[in-house]
């Protein structure tokens, strides 16, 4: 039996910012047989759900946890980096006491994208915040769509 820490949305829990679930089957059945925590960085940042869908300015998630970018509210470009940064360090807290054999992201978002997120409005090649912490730390993730 394994460990994976997985992104709330993934197991259908309404956490997204549209106060939606995005449940992946597969990641759904991958807990059947192992212990599975969920989690919202987002959630654990201060944001509230349903919350202003936001995107990076200036970098990926990486570039985030250097002080190279920032994320801000699509709408009203309220700058919302610190409340990604906390929920990151919160989800850390969480995979230093659970300690997982793997991470389950759901990818394009700004915390938990592994491959893809929105740079300045555009779907680009990047990683969240929260992934980025992760793999900082030398856990294995994996994205999930």
């Amino acid at each position: 039996m394994k460990i994976y820490m997985v992104s709330a949305c993934l197991l259908g829990i309404e956490t997204r910012y549209d106060g939606k679930s995005k449940l992946n089957k597969d990641v759904l059945r991958l807990c059947e047989n192992n212990i599975c925590v969920p989690f919202c960085p987002e959630q654990l940042g201060g944001l509230p759900t349903p919350r202003p869908p936001c995107y990076f300015i200036g970098g990926d998630g990486r570039s985030v946890i250097e002080k190279k970018a920032k994320i801000v509210e699509k709408e009203s470009k309220i700058d919302r980096t610190l409340n990604f940064i906390r929920g990151a360090e919160e989800s850390l807290k969480i995979a230093k006491i659970v300690k997982p054999d793997k991470v389950i992201f759901k990818d394009g978002s700004p915390s938990c994208g592994v491959n893809r997120v929105d740079i300045e409005g555009i779907k680009r090649k990047g990683c969240g915040v929260t992934c980025a912490l992760f793999e900082k730390e030398g856990y294995e993730v994996v994205g999930y769509g």
